[in-house]
């Protein structure tokens, strides 16, 4: 889908080539979106190391696909949703710098919302069971930053154990690491549904007004 003239991706993949600490940007993709994304990447950032690769049939299977990719060169590897493209550059150099110190660090946010516990009756009616202390929850966000070593091991301890994960968290602390969460923020949004491109709008035009863009 097209934000204001450009694919979100691109939007996206603007913020992380902004960042000086950031080598290199791999985006995995779907097999038939393979060459009209790479001649889009190429025209929009022409001289940097932005490169595609074949995604698989989850987000899992398409991490891994680029993570092999990744020489042992790279120390840290932040792994994002290419549907989020509000997040701030601030944030980014936070997310770096905690897994650059403790191996394992994710963007999140306390959900705003009272979360219950619920249980399925045999109508598919939902009861509540309990209720769940928000100041124990965190609404994960990305980017999610680890150690390439790490994640590497994450992925193929997931593989020979045939789990799969929702994200790559989820992954590592199968491992028995911890992992620190850093603050994120709401507009940090996935554009997921209709309904969140009026605000990817919103969102973006204020982005511009503060840059001076408009």
């Amino acid at each position: 889908m097209l934000l204001e003239g450009a694919p979100i991706l691109v939007h996206t993949v603007r913020k992380f080539a902004a960042v000086d600490r950031v080598n290199e940007i791999v985006v995995a993709v779907r097999a038939e979106d393979l060459e009209w994304v790479a001649e889009t990447l190429r025209r929009e950032f022409p001289g940097r190391r932005v490169r595609v690769v074949e995604g698989g049939n989850s987000r899992q299977q398409s991490v891994e696909n680029a993570l092999r990719t990744i020489g042992e060169g790279t120390d840290l590897v932040a792994v994002h949703d290419a549907v989020r493209p509000f997040i701030d550059l601030e944030t980014i150099g936070k997310v770096l710098d905690e897994a650059a110190e403790s191996g394992a660090a994710i963007v999140g946010i306390v959900p705003v919302d009272t979360v219950k516990q619920v249980v399925r009756t045999s109508s598919n009616k939902a009861r509540i069971r309990g209720t769940i202390l928000r100041d124990k929850l965190v609404l994960a966000q990305t980017p999610q930053v680890f150690r390439r070593e790490l994640l590497n091991r994450a992925f193929q301890s997931a593989r020979d154990d045939g789990f799969s994960g929702t994200d790559e968290a989820s992954l590592v602390e199968r491992l028995d690491v911890e992992v620190t969460v850093v603050t994120g923020s709401d507009r940090n949004i996935k554009i997921t549904r209709p309904g969140d491109m009026d605000l990817a709008h919103l969102f973006y035009r204020e982005e511009m007004a503060k840059a001076g863009g408009f």
